[in-house]
């Protein structure tokens, strides 16, 4: 568990003075330390990253220590990493919310794990190292057959996917749903969920060709998947042809002022949106309300990571229950074949990277050319 000081690769490591974000006080080892990735605010950039030595966390009560094999980018670490993402009270100030590994340590009234399981799990932070403290009902079990990779790929896009179109958007079978940004993380996930919980027809948005095409070979079913290019059509006008003037029952937006009016005229009656970001913006300059009002729709705003820990815990083991045994062992691309039939949902992952490569696994995150999860592996 000893990390070596020295330089890792093209990983830049700084004095140990330079360190400017130090993990809280949660009850640390005084002699065992672990390599973890850490943030230099004096650089600029991905370049701010390096690995060095921190003390490895004690497991509280309720609590299980996990060694960590692999752990999953998503783009709320960028804004972290850069100082614009404040971390919830009590969280671990080092990067990371999602990873796979195995038990290494019990804390108390832990007795539903044992020391070598292996799991998969979401934190509010801290996954970016080689160990993790972390609740007991934070985490599942990992299916045997499946990698640390496909693991690691899981839970902040699935379960973010799941909490909005089944626990928030109340999606039911048969129905009509809307998912922006359909290429991202959130949306792959989403789209699959939302095939394998019965919607009748799933449109999505996305910025090229490329990406719709890929979709499509993801989702495997023209009839009920409709790919829209924002750039060149118009989705509001779409979904209206599609649906013969009805309008879709629930959208997931990541998007907000640019899509606000199109997404309002593209919702039926008694529809639910439920928004997940604000990337073109936050604020309004002109709109109506109107159609909130005349077509009774329920408009949601959501975030997953300063959720209280029961919330989250119990968001967790729902996943557990209904999604986790849908998911395919190997990632899109990898499976030989389908063996958990047509409802079976695939895990995309974009590329792979080793620990002391984080400053390029942020690079590629941030050239917005992805489709799917960036993981690193921790050896």
């Amino acid at each position: 568990m000893v990390a070596h000081s020295d330089q890792l690769g093209n990983t830049p490591i700084l004095p140990r003075h330079d360190v400017q974000i130090v993990p809280p006080d949660l009850g640390f080892y005084d002699d065992i330390t672990m390599r973890a990735i850490l943030v230099n605010h004096e650089r600029k950039g991905a370049e701010n990253l390096y690995v060095d030595d921190v003390p490895v966390p004690e497991p509280q009560d309720r609590q299980v220590l996990v060694r960590i094999k692999a752990f999953g980018l998503n783009r709320m670490d960028i804004l972290q990493r850069e100082g614009q993402y404040p971390v919830p009270p009590g969280a671990s100030d080092i990067l990371g919310v999602e990873f796979s590994g195995i038990v290494e340590k019990l804390g108390s009234r832990s007795e539903k794990w044992a020391v070598g399981d292996e799991v998969l799990g979401l934190a509010t932070g801290g996954a970016y190292s080689e160990y993790i403290a972390i609740g007991v009902d934070f985490i599942l079990p990992k299916p045997k057959p499946m990698n640390w990779e496909v693991a690691a790929s899981i839970m902040e896009n699935y379960v973010t996917a799941f909490q909005s179109l089944v626990v928030i958007g109340l999606l039911k079978d048969n129905e009509d749903v809307l998912i922006h940004t359909g290429a991202s993380g959130v949306g792959t996930a989403a789209l699959q969920i939302a095939k394998s919980r019965g919607a009748k027809r799933i449109f999505t948005t996305a910025s090229s060709t490329e990406k719709l095409e890929f979709l499509q070979k993801l989702i495997g079913s023209p009839n009920v998947l409709h790919t829209i290019n924002y750039k060149t059509e118009d989705f509001e006008k779409k979904i209206k042809e599609v649906t013969n003037g009805r309008g879709i029952d629930v959208l997931i937006d990541f998007v907000g002022r640019s899509h606000w009016d199109k997404n309002l005229a593209a919702l039926a009656i008694d529809a639910r949106m439920v928004m997940l970001g604000l990337l073109s913006g936050m604020n309004l300059e002109k709109t109506s309300i109107a159609p909130i009002l005349f077509k009774r729709l329920h408009i949601i705003g959501s975030t997953l990571r300063s959720r209280s820990d029961a919330y989250q815990s119990e968001l967790v083991q729902r996943f557990g229950q209904e999604i986790l045994p849908l998911i395919a062992d190997e990632s899109f691309g990898n499976r030989m074949k389908d063996d958990k039939g047509e409802k079976a949902i695939q895990v995309v992952i974009h590329a792979v990277y080793r620990m002391d490569e984080i400053v390029k696994a942020h690079q590629d995150m941030e050239s917005d050319t992805s489709v799917g999860k960036i993981v690193v592996t921790v050896p």
